[in-house]
């Protein structure tokens, strides 16, 4: 999801001059682009930033390493993959950098200068799609990293365990330093650790935690002005409600991240909205919608998405073309997403490669691919993405009128989404086995509280019950300001204005 700074909060701090009438400046510069960074264009960031780091690298190389770092932040977040090399340049002196050096080599040298070329140049070989020496390089300053106790080394350790595909560790690191943010008083770090985080748990598959975090995120963002933080923090809630919420929901969080989005240049949060937005499509049976809006991303040209997430979009384009009938080469896309799968990055690859392989494949050899992704599917925990697999396998099968193999894959895939709380890709594989000749019970009629999350419910019911939001706080350990948040919501999901008209509700 974008990095941090291996070296100072990310806050906006004064650069102490040294000497030199050129720091002023640089330090009016660097200011001036922090601010933008969280809260503006961020190609005005980057080349700010990218300044003041070639201005103080001989009188203050310490500063200019910070600055150089966030302009790798402005980079990645605005899609720049050379101006992302660029920054990275500036970290380290050409002479103080040997090819192949890690973080372990030359014990006599300076072991700061040894973790930044080791970080250099292992975000260098994660760009450029050489996992195997990016982990060379980032294992040990993701060792160094997690053994601090700053919130921006945590940040920046969970963040470098997330793009090597760590998701465990991800979790665990960026927890901590959403732990660590909030004893400190650290508010202004607390939203972007509750973005990293959310796209974390994205990853991993816990969907509903990722939601909860992101909306905490959004709660917490709105002191502070980042927009550009709330524009990521929507588009991940987009991705969350497209596997567990309506299509309304999607939209609405979609187009608030694209609003900001386009207008700062946000390539990252642009690629993440429009995925959700398909991905919700795919799910209500939209393919054509979805084909449409996922082309110009995986395609090359200049609509693509993000460099570094892009390709993870791959597999919903792939069903969709698929579904849609379209005339398509879908070949290359799924050649370069082999590529990807290979490198290790994401634990949930290689099954869904051998999903779009077999969705483009014919006759037997499409049987033995569907297989072969189910097998994979059971090496990793992802219940969301095994259950796609099932719902395709199940289509395939019933539109080759085999009807009693068919529900079986697709029993599978209802169970799969409603353990992962995916209701709209249940309705989905409910509908394909009604389809396939199984008669199923009539579901209840859904009434006021299905609009809700389990967090408002769990809130709604205590206030219900005469807690006040300070003992609802303390159930729930969340801040009483965040039930203030998800009872405004409540309110306004069940068309109610007063506690007592809460209680009359739950009580009928």
């Amino acid at each position: 999801m974008g990095h941090e700074a291996t070296q100072e909060n990310s806050d906006h701090r004064a650069i102490h001059p040294v000497g030199g009438d050129e720091l002023p400046q640089a330090r009016a510069e660097m200011g001036q682009g922090l601010l933008l960074l969280w809260d503006g264009p961020v190609t005005d960031a980057y080349n700010l930033l990218l300044l003041t780091a070639t201005t103080l690298r001989t009188v203050d190389p310490a500063r200019s390493r910070t600055a150089g770092v966030h302009a790798t932040l402005a980079a990645w977040a605005g899609g720049d993959r050379d101006g992302y090399r660029r920054a990275l340049d500036e970290l380290c002196a050409p002479e103080d950098s040997p090819s192949g050096a890690t973080a372990h080599d030359a014990a006599d040298r300076d072991p700061v200068d040894a973790l930044w070329r080791a970080y250099r140049d292992g975000m260098r070989c994660l760009v450029d799609g050489d996992f195997h020496r990016a982990n060379v390089f980032l294992r040990p300053v993701l060792g160094l990293l997690t053994a601090q106790t700053e919130v921006s080394s945590l940040m920046s350790a969970g963040t470098i365990a997330l793009m090597l595909g760590d998701l465990a560790t991800a979790r665990q690191v960026l927890g901590i330093a959403l732990a660590t943010a909030r004893a400190d008083g650290a508010t202004a770090l607390v939203p972007r650790v509750l973005e990293h985080l959310a796209y974390a748990e994205l990853r991993e598959g816990s969907y509903h935690q990722a939601r909860v975090h992101a909306e905490a995120g959004l709660e917490s963002v709105g002191e502070h002005g980042q927009r550009n933080v709330a524009a990521g923090l929507s588009a991940v809630l987009a991705l969350a409600a497209s596997i567990a919420g309506g299509p309304s929901t999607v939209a609405t969080h979609a187009q608030a991240a694209l609003r900001t989005a386009h207008a700062h240049g946000l390539s990252q949060t642009s690629t993440l909205a429009e995925w959700a937005q398909a991905r919700a499509d795919l799910g209500n049976g939209h393919a054509e919608h979805a084909a449409a809006r996922l082309a110009p991303l995986v395609n090359s040209g200049p609509r693509q998405g993000h460099f570094g997430l892009w390709v993870m979009t791959v597999p919903c384009y792939v069903e969709a073309a698929v579904l849609a009938g379209h005339d398509v080469d879908t070949a290359d896309v799924i050649d370069q997403y082999a590529v990807w799968a290979a490198m290790g990055a994401d634990p949930q690859a290689p099954a869904l490669l051998s999903r779009c392989r077999a969705l483009v494949a014919s006759g037997e050899r499409s049987e033995e691919l569907f297989a072969e992704a189910l097998a994979r599917h059971e090496k990793v925990n992802g219940p969301y993405e095994q259950a796609r697999t099932h719902l395709a396998y199940g289509m395939w099968l019933r539109r080759r009128r085999r009807p009693g193999e068919a529900r079986v894959q697709l029993r599978s895939a209802v169970l799969g989404f409603e353990q992962s709380g995916a209701d709209v890709w249940a309705d989905h594989a409910r509908a394909e086995l009604r389809a396939a000749g199984e008669t199923l019970a009539a579901a209840p009629e859904p009434g006021p509280l299905s609009l809700l999350t389990p967090q408002q419910l769990r809130i709604a019911r205590s206030v219900a019950e005469g807690a006040t939001n300070r003992e609802v706080a303390r159930q729930l350990s969340i801040s009483t300001r965040t039930v203030e948040y998800h009872l405004r919501n409540v309110f306004t999901q069940l068309g109610v204005r007063s506690r007592v008209a809460l209680t009359r509700l739950l009580a009928d």
